[in-house]
């Protein structure tokens, strides 16, 4: 490559790993990132004596190249995994339901125990459940067909009535595909039901980070990044891609850089913009894509209200709510989580503030009479794009008709939601292509006389 460097443009998950799997090929890099910071949606910020994440990630066991992320990042043991898949379910004036896997049975029937014993709903629509359960191990996600279908409307079609869908299958769906059942692809139900609950019996046990998101992934990534000859630049704009002389040309706010070869890890919307017309000509369908935000109400108190660590909450305003008090301090710092968020994103943050604080105080007693230090709003507007039916066909392949310029990111095709897992693994796909490109490259130029 006579000393050219491959341009990664983006730093969060999917341009952190293509980076990475570039240098451990042996393959210079430079990563710009238009932020002070790497670590893209999964970013922490500032406010007070409190290092504040933006969004609440969890992941799952079954999230493999996410974890091999982890360790490569250095930072498993900065994220705690369950041992087995346990979920408080907290409904107002009874106790708190545990929905759990049993560990003696194998998949699925491991899941049984816990359907027949969830006490939100009613013997018959639990038995209903159990027939759903079974009926959606046979669909397949990777089938075109069942993206063209809404999950609400395959989950009526198996007799799961509302309440049922309201009490167990949107709770999973809305905050694994940011969309309630009917707005919801039901290929990409499959993939999170089928791989994260379903087939393996360990798969859903879930993963939370146990330190700010921007010490789990950005700050790790950027010094692992240049401990191995790679070039990290923040605070940078791209503003074009233009295909030169056999490479590219990319162009920033600051300096213009040519490559070999190029990965853009952007979102959608920038991504229309700055890839070459030639590249995708069909780059104006991915609008299709849309958004989905996602908002999240942080709330100190100077007292523990909850031992537990996380929770669900049915026919509450509050949907998942998560303990992330900093070690050391004597109070509770709770953040609930809102996905699907529409209804709520342009609500005042101070009438979100005291409708979230209600709802706490409704599930947890103790809140009603522990005073509250803070209460702030964060909020995502595009969280994820919209993972609805028909999704796939807006959503390009790696590959680009311009050889050396792929794409990443979770909104490209690689078949899974818009969760880390499919950012890391687009950004492995990407990386992939530009090393086969390079590979037939260097045959052509370099070959023996």
């Amino acid at each position: 490559m006579n000393g050219e460097r491959v341009v990664v443009v983006g730093g969060g998950l999917a341009g952190i790993t293509a980076a990475l799997r570039l240098v451990d090929a042996g393959v210079g890099v430079t990563l710009l990132e238009a932020r002070p910071e790497l670590g893209g949606a999964t970013y922490s910020f500032r406010r007070g004596d409190l290092l504040v994440d933006t969004g609440q990630h969890v992941f799952l066991r079954c999230y493999q190249e996410y974890r091999q992320l982890l360790d490569r990042l250095g930072t498993t043991g900065d994220a705690r995994l369950q041992d087995v898949f346990a979920v408080p379910i907290l409904r107002v004036g009874v106790p708190p339901h545990l929905l759990t896997r049993t560990r003696r049975l194998p998949a699925p029937a491991h899941l049984l125990p816990a359907l027949i014993n969830y006490r939100p709903l009613r013997v018959g629509q639990r038995i209903a459940a159990i027939r759903g359960a079974a009926a959606l191990r046979g669909v397949d996600p990777d089938d075109p067909a069942n993206d063209e279908v809404s999950f609400g409307d395959w989950l009526t079609r198996h007799g799961q009535d509302a309440p049922t869908v309201r009490r167990l299958w949107e709770l999973i769906c809305v905050a694994a595909l940011n969309a309630p059942p009917h707005r919801a692809s039901l290929a990409l139900a499959a993939r999170v039901f089928r791989t994260g609950l379903l087939d393996r019996a360990d798969a859903g046990d879930i993963g939370r980070p146990t330190v700010p998101l921007s010490e789990l992934h950005g700050e790790p990534a950027a010094a692992l990044l240049r401990r191995h000859g790679g070039e990290v630049r923040t605070g940078v704009r791209v503003r074009g891609i233009t295909p030169d002389r056999g490479g590219f040309r990319v162009d920033t706010d600051r300096v213009r850089i040519t490559a070999p070869a190029v990965v853009l890890a952007v979102p959608h919307p920038q991504a229309t913009r700055l890839v070459p017309a030639q590249a995708a000509p069909d780059r104006e369908r991915w609008a299709g894509l849309g958004a989905a935000p996602i908002v999240n109400v942080h709330v100190r108190y100077r007292r523990r209200v909850t031992d537990l660590e996380f929770a669900a909450a049915l026919d509450n305003p509050v949907q998942w709510v998560f303990d992330r008090t900093p070690a050391g301090d004597t109070g509770q710092y709770l953040v609930t989580s809102i996905s699907a968020a529409e209804p709520v994103l342009r609500t005042p943050a101070a009438q979100l503030g005291r409708d979230q604080l209600a709802a706490l105080a409704d599930l947890f007693p103790a809140a009603r009479r522990t005073p509250v230090r803070d209460v702030f709003v964060t909020r995502e507007p595009r969280a994820t794009f919209r993972q609805g039916p028909g999704t796939r066909r807006d959503r390009p392949a790696s590959r680009t008709r311009l050889p050396g310029l792929a794409l990443a990111g979770a909104w490209t095709d690689t078949g899974w939601p818009d969760t880390m897992e499919g950012a890391v693994r687009s950004g492995r796909q990407a990386a992939d292509v530009v090393l086969a490109h390079l590979g037939s490259r260097s045959s052509t130029t370099e070959a023996p006389t």
